[in-house]
C-alpha cells in the first residue's frame, strides 16, 4: 500500500533539522551515546562502551553522517510501511518516518498514535504526536518543537 514511498527531501530536511549534526559522540536527551544526525552508537552514556565508540573517536564528517542517516532512515521507513495499514500521503509518511526514527519501531508499533491512524481517524492523529515529548521522565523542549513540526507536516501545514 505504501511500499513505493521513501522519505522526500522535505522529510529529510525536517529530520536533519530536528536531529542536528554532531561530529563527535554525545549523549542524546535519553542519555544514549549518539553521533551524526542522531545515529545511535549504543544504549548507554558516552564513555561506557569505548569499543562501540571507537569508530567515531576522530569525529564524523557530515557526508559520513548522511550515509549513516540513510541507513537508519531505511529502517524507519520499513517500520512505517509494516505498521501502517492506511494509504499515506507523502507528507504523512515523512512525518511518521521522522517520528519512528526518534522513538523507534517498538514504541511506534504499540502507540495510540498508530492505533488511531490505522482506525482511519486522521483528524485525531496530529494530537497524538504531542504525547511524545518526554525523555528521562522530563518534558524536553526539543521534542516539543519536533512533535509540533511532525504534527504540522502530517496535517498538511
Amino acid at each position: 500500500m505504501n511500499d513505493d514511498l521513501t522519505t522526500s527531501d522535505r522529510g529529510l530536511k525536517l529530520l536533519t533539522e530536528c536531529e542536528g549534526f554532531r561530529s563527535h559522540c554525545y549523549d542524546d536527551s535519553a542519555g544514549y551515546c549518539t553521533v551524526g544526525y542522531g545515529h545511535l552508537v549504543h544504549r548507554g552514556a558516552t564513555g561506557t562502551d569505548p569499543s562501540g565508540e571507537a569508530a567515531f573517536t576522530d569525529g564524523l564528517s557530515e557526508i559520513a553522517a548522511l550515509e549513516l542517516l540513510r541507513g537508519d532512515l531505511a529502517i524507519a521507513e520499513s517500520a512505517v510501511k509494516r505498521c501502517v495499514k492506511q494509504p499515506l500521503l507523502q507528507r504523512a509518511f515523512d512525518a511518521l518516518v521522522s517520528f519512528v526514527y526518534n522513538v523507534g519501531e517498538t514504541a511506534f508499533a504499540g502507540s495510540t498514535l498508530l492505533r488511531v491512524l490505522n482506525r482511519g481517524d486522521w483528524v485525531l492523529v496530529p494530537a497524538q504526536f504531542h504525547r511524545w515529548t518526554h525523555a528521562g521522565g522530563k518534558v524536553v523542549a526539543g521534542l516539543v518543537k519536533r512533535r509540533r513540526l511532525e504534527a504540522n507536516m502530517f496535517g498538511g501545514k
